[in-house]
């Protein structure tokens, strides 16, 4: 099984930027469709964005479009997520996700994501 942890966490203005990193480990991470969720405080856990194992196809939320960009280095076993203009209502737990290897389509629903990193914590003040 896949061993994800993230990094590039914390706290941020609005209107600034971050990157997330999502390394993998036990695997090689092009077997892998990899991907973003995130929770808020009180909040049901959100899809954000999804990569396909070759980097071809990205997918992000309508909520994070246009701000937010996806995109893996497979050399490095390493996702990113590139968020820009980011808005207080941004913040919350970032987590990275793995879809059982082998598989190449990208989902929004955490329930089809079989491996998850700690999390990281995006806070974005106003």
């Amino acid at each position: 099984q896949v061993q994800l942890v993230e990094s590039g966490g914390g706290l941020v203005q609005a209107g600034d930027s971050l990157t997330l990193s999502c390394t993998a480990s036990g695997r090689t991470s092009s077997d892998y469709v990899l991907g973003w969720f995130r929770q808020a405080p009180g909040k049901e856990r959100e899809y954000v964005a999804a990569i396909t194992r070759s980097g071809e196809t990205t997918s992000t939320a309508l909520s994070v479009k246009g701000r937010f960009s996806i995109s893996r280095d497979n050399t490095k076993n390493t996702m990113y997520l590139q968020m820009n203009n980011l808005k207080p209502e941004d913040t919350a737990i970032y987590y990275c996700a793995a879809r059982d290897p082998g598989l190449t389509n990208i989902r929004t629903s955490g329930l089809d994501w079989s491996s998850w990193g700690q999390g990281t914590q995006v806070t974005v003040s106003s």
